[in-house]
């Protein structure tokens, strides 16, 4: 046993001595006293309930009288028997002093339960006057038994009042036992207290001072502290941290440079990612585009031909701008009117776009070509294929929390296995069809990491009944993986 716990075990059991000690000397004098003092209490308490439940019982027999019913006539009869069993609960306090008294107190008892029953019998053979006689003499009775009630209560007061002074002077006795064992008690504990606290803090003043050499950075100062207890272990310890301290930070250098050129080669990772979506531009499309400015310039050579150009050269700078920036609502817009103009060109009469824009929805960030993808596989799968064309729909609105995008389209539509690869896809162009490469589940994969949630996007379609995507977008973004 080491020595702290030793002085702690030491005053423990002499504390814990004398408290056992006064409680079980207070415990005795308590439980005797309490003991008598109940069983007084009690003597009081079922004198005072026969008075209490006669008195209901006259109640109850009133009720009755007044307007008979069943339910009345239960209580009036629990009421009596609740007189009954107070009566057997007095007859145990019979003692010298009020046996004549209770005698007769017992016996009105019985006297108020038969008048009760006789105005209830005569009530019910329709004789009023009798029936009334009883209830007034029950009435009596309930009177004498009060007024008895409080002539045995002021015998039973004056047969104890000796005991109630013994309660007094043995109560004065106690406080005096109280103040003298308190005294004493903290006498013990004052001495005991400086004695430990000395043994205690001297080591621990010494060991205070050599923590703050360490937090000045000094760890060359050995720390000696000769006690016979747990502190001189802990000063030991200390000293040991003491010494193993610059491997620590020694070693905390070595993972921080780690972490830091972890972190730089995921954002190499990163940029090499996005270089490389951003290098898949379809080679297919530049020739469908090229193609059709070149007709236009041979068969008109006119201003809609320097503005077709102009959308290509600005879709093509779009397109090769870096994917991790966010950009407006505004901006995709504009680069998707671009492209449809580009596409109306190709196909004149066979596209037709329609777009309803909330133009309080225009500052919404979201990630670089997300929308321009999406309409190119509309043009690709509902207008391309078909003879007559197709119409691609654009629809954004605002809600309480969140910007709607809506694109739908009346082409072939999808099956639900289609629409399932490309919601769990990550990262694979396919289904892209003759786009510019940026696949629909990279633009599925770059929405969630913007804004952070899995629950971004919605595809309903159907085979022969056209394809609806909604973008769902917060208004306010709490994470996400742009800037």
């Amino acid at each position: 046993m080491n020595g702290i716990q030793r002085k702690i075990l030491t005053m423990s059991a002499i504390v814990l001595f004398i408290m056992v000690t006064i409680w079980v000397v207070l415990t005795y004098y308590n439980q005797k006293t309490q003991e008598q003092y109940n069983d007084i209490l009690q003597r009081y308490l079922r004198m005072n309930e026969v008075t209490d439940r006669s008195h209901q019982t006259i109640i109850a027999l009133n009720d009755y009288l007044q307007k008979p019913s069943s339910f009345k006539l239960d209580t009036l009869n629990q009421s009596k028997e609740s007189v009954v069993l107070a009566k057997l609960q007095t007859s145990n306090l019979r003692n010298k002093d009020n046996a004549f008294t209770l005698t007769n107190y017992i016996h009105m008892i019985d006297s108020l339960v038969e008048a009760a029953d006789l105005s209830v019998m005569f009530h019910g053979q329709n004789n009023g006057e009798q029936s009334a006689e009883k209830f007034e003499e029950a009435t009596r009775i309930e009177k004498y038994i009060a007024e008895t009630t409080i002539t045995l209560i002021d015998k039973e007061v004056r047969t104890y009042d000796t005991f109630y002074r013994g309660i007094i002077e043995q109560s004065t006795e106690l406080k005096r036992l109280g103040l003298w064992l308190l005294s004493l008690i903290t006498i013990i504990l004052l001495l005991f207290t400086y004695w430990f606290s000395l043994s205690i803090t001297r080591p621990i003043h010494k060991l205070t001072i050599a923590a703050r050499e360490l937090s000045r950075g000094r760890f060359d100062k050995p720390i000696e502290i000769h006690s016979n207890d747990e502190i001189s272990f802990l000063a030991k310890t200390f000293d040991r941290m003491r010494v193993n301290i610059n491997n620590l930070i020694s070693e905390i250098q070595q993972k921080a440079q780690l972490e830091s050129e972890l972190q730089q080669s995921k954002l190499l990772l990163k940029e090499s990612q996005l270089r490389s979506l951003q290098s898949q531009i379809n080679p297919h499309f530049l020739f469908n585009t090229l193609d059709t400015l070149s007709k236009k310039a041979y068969l008109e050579g006119s201003e809609e031909t320097s503005d077709l150009i102009a959308n290509v050269a600005g879709l093509l700078r779009y397109n090769l701008r870096q994917l991790d920036r966010a950009v407006s609502l505004h901006d995709e817009l504009s680069i998707i009117l671009k492209y449809t103009e580009i596409q109306s060109a190709r196909f004149t009469d066979r596209l037709r776009f329609v777009h309803e824009v909330d133009e309080g929805c225009l500052q919404l960030q979201l990630p670089c070509l997300t929308l321009q993808p999406i309409i190119e596989n509309a043009v690709i799968h509902a207008v391309e294929p078909l003879e007559e064309g197709g119409t691609i729909s654009l629809r954004i609105y605002a809600e309480e929390e969140r910007v709607m995008i809506e694109i739908e389209d009346d082409g072939a539509g999808m099956s639900e296995e289609k629409i399932r690869h490309i919601l769990t896809e990550s990262g694979s162009s396919e289904g892209a069809g003759h786009s510019t490469g940026i696949g629909f589940s990279n633009v599925v994969k770059r929405l969630r990491l913007f804004v952070g949630a899995d629950d971004v996007i919605d595809i309903e379609s159907a085979p022969n009944c056209g394809t609806k995507v909604t973008i769902k977008i917060p208004k306010e973004r709490r994470f996400g993986g742009y800037a």
